[in-house]
């Protein structure tokens, strides 16, 4: 006989086994033919089949039918079982979730592994729907469902027995509605008031018998313009400023000279530096932009941009009415620093392309960087002078890096100072053997 045939090798013991895909595929045409062969193991080794075992197989299938069989002994010695699936079970197709047991003559039973395996629809069977099946593992089983079931078929006769016809339900509501109509219609034909309704309980009693507005001036009313708005205009007037920070066109407002920026309430203004008093910068004659705020707790901030000199400053002036003054906003344009080289002074020369150089950044930090080489070291013999602004506040002392020339590997250092006129002094050197070989710079320190 000739099979698909699969071979599924399953090892009994207690390790956790998660279910695995058995990497298996079968069509709907493959009737008496879709062959699932199994390979039992105990401890590595074949598990034999006596006539006290009984190997079976649980299968549910996609469409909720289940079934449970008993497998056939292909070899016993090794431990070879096979199950042929039926031709209405090889008609079920979809992902086959299974699991295969082991049950002994002794009542004991174990469970061996959990696997799967699919069933592919034939092209010929696109249209054949499967019958479900479903399993019963012993006659008393069947026989407890059976009598729920019959249960259950009798309850819903009983139910039906309480249920009326459509016919005579729909007759009875006619009727009703009939009846219904007929009260509807005599009681509205009535124009005796049979309620007696009062003048006061509808509240005409509240209402003033006056002449009231023809149509024609109602109509003349309605088409009046001059008094009423359009939807436009009301949305127009909702958007509106409640204060005004501009000027009616959205444009920033023009300060008159003269003004103190301290007194000017909320908004956004413009006007001419020197023109106007309290200024950031008085000096400067260049067009200013003034944005005014109050805070919430009727602190005032004002940020002033100077629009051709890229700086910018703001200030505050609190509830108690004192001005705190201006400080000025650091830009990216102030990080940028002009670089100098000094004046070399007793022999000292710039060391190749590392030339020494000083500049100061806008926080006022002076820095020198940059190699020296060749010029004389002493405590009283200057190697070059930084300029008036680029002087520290007391005299300074650095440590840096000098030459190791001549002293193998061992790092070498100088000891610089840089007295409060200027005067750089290269005091010492711990390399005694080529010390002005080259002295290297690389400080920072506050301009005085």
């Amino acid at each position: 006989m000739i099979y698909k045939n699969t071979a599924v090798h399953f090892d009994v013991n207690a390790q956790v086994k998660r279910s695995v895909s058995a990497n298996i595929q079968f069509s709907t045409q493959d009737i008496g033919t879709a062959k699932l062969s199994f390979n039992l193991t105990k401890d590595g080794v074949p598990l034999p089949i006596s006539k006290a075992t009984h190997a079976k197989l649980f299968m549910k299938f996609t469409d909720g039918s289940q079934v449970y069989v008993n497998t056939e002994v292909e070899d016993a010695l090794k431990g070879a079982i096979f199950y042929v699936l039926t031709p209405e079970q090889i008609k079920h197709a979809g992902t086959v979730h299974a699991e295969l047991y082991v049950k002994y003559d002794n009542g004991k039973k174990m469970s061996v592994h959990k696997f799967s395996f699919e069933i592919d629809k034939a092209l010929i069977d696109a249209d054949i729907v499967p019958v479900a099946e479903y399993y019963f593992e012993d006659f008393e089983t069947f026989k407890a469902e059976a009598e729920e079931m019959i249960d259950d078929l009798q309850a819903k006769f009983e139910m039906l027995d309480n249920i009326e016809t459509k016919e005579g339900a729909q007759a009875r509501a006619d009727t009703a509605e009939t009846n219904a109509k007929a009260y509807m219609d005599k009681h509205a034909s009535k124009q005796d008031n049979p309620h007696k309704v009062t003048k006061a309980q509808v509240g005409l009693s509240n209402v003033d018998n006056v002449k009231q507005a023809s149509k024609a001036d109602f109509d003349r009313h309605t088409a009046d313009n001059v008094r009423h708005i359009t939807a436009d205009e009301r949305t127009k007037w909702n958007k509106g400023q409640l204060y005004k920070l501009t000027q009616d066109n959205g444009v920033r407002i023009l300060i008159p000279d003269g003004t103190d920026l301290l007194t000017l309430p909320p908004g956004f203004y413009y006007g001419v530096n020197n023109r106007l008093l309290n200024n950031p910068d008085p000096n400067d004659a260049g067009w200013f932009n003034y944005d005014i705020m109050d805070g919430n707790s009727g602190r005032k901030t004002i940020i002033a941009t100077a629009s051709y000199h890229n700086k910018m400053w703001f200030a505050t002036i609190h509830t108690d009415g004192v001005f705190r003054g201006w400080q000025r906003f650091i830009t990216d344009t102030d990080t940028v620093v002009t670089w100098q080289s000094p004046t070399l002074l007793n022999g000292w020369k710039q060391y190749g392309t590392q030339k020494v150089q000083f500049s100061k950044n806008t926080l006022g930090e002076v820095e020198i960087i940059g190699s020296i080489t060749g010029g004389t070291i002493g405590f009283d013999v200057p190697a070059f002078t930084l300029p008036i602004g680029y002087r520290p506040l007391q005299a300074t002392h650095f440590i840096g890096v000098a030459s190791s020339l001549g002293t193998g590997s061992t790092p070498q250092y100088h000891r610089t100072q840089i007295a409060t006129d200027g005067t750089v002094y290269i005091q010492s050197c711990s390399n005694t053997v080529n010390p002005n070989e080259f002295i290297t710079f690389g400080f920072k320190f506050k301009a005085a």
